[in-house]
């Protein structure tokens, strides 16, 4: 091999040189290379996993919340007695269907409507006094009033409202009391 060497130009030991040790850093690249393959296979397939099971909490809490509102809309839409939420100025915000029944009409065509409006006239002082009430104490307030307008009978109600201290809005209850008076 000496042989062969001194028989080389400088310009070819160099290349030859340089050959081998190409070689060798190919060999040191190749295995770092694959190591860091690995190494990032690794995290994505742990990241992967993470964002799997960051899927199936956002699953459950779905589920949860799908039957918290199931729950909701069978307490609040089909409780035997009326709920309204009204503002300070008494219109409509909110109804279930019992305070719409008790009103004696659809859900959708008295929301917004005022609800003093549907207080009979020798009632409206009472009950004026008990919705001012409400939003000057914050506390729970109750009277017993008559509803009833136009042709739609005079139907006597227990009712008791709260002020809720988030949004100002009068959370009413509206019992209709007239099996109750006969």
């Amino acid at each position: 091999m000496i042989n062969e060497e001194l028989n080389l130009t400088d310009a070819q030991l160099l290349r030859i040189k340089a050959e081998k040790q190409l070689i060798s850093n190919q060999r040191t690249n190749t295995s770092e290379m694959e190591t860091d393959v690995k190494r990032l296979l690794h995290e994505l397939q742990v990241h992967q996993i993470e964002l799997e099971m960051q899927n199936e909490e956002l699953r459950q809490a779905n589920e949860t919340a799908e039957t918290a509102l199931r729950k909701f809309t069978m307490l609040y839409d089909f409780a035997p007695m009326g709920y309204f939420t009204l503002e300070q100025d008494g219109s409509i915000k909110d109804l279930n269907f019992t305070a719409a029944e008790i009103l004696g009409d659809k859900r959708i065509l008295l929301l917004n409507s005022n609800f003093k409006l549907f207080v009979s006239e020798d009632s409206l002082p009472k009950f004026n006094e008990f919705f001012s009430k409400i939003f000057i104490s914050k506390a729970k307030e109750s009277c017993e009033v008559k509803l009833g307008y136009d042709e739609n009978p005079i139907c006597p109600v227990y009712m008791e409202g709260i002020v809720t201290g988030d949004d100002g809005k009068c959370l009413l209850s509206v019992l209709d009391i007239s099996e109750f008076k006969n």
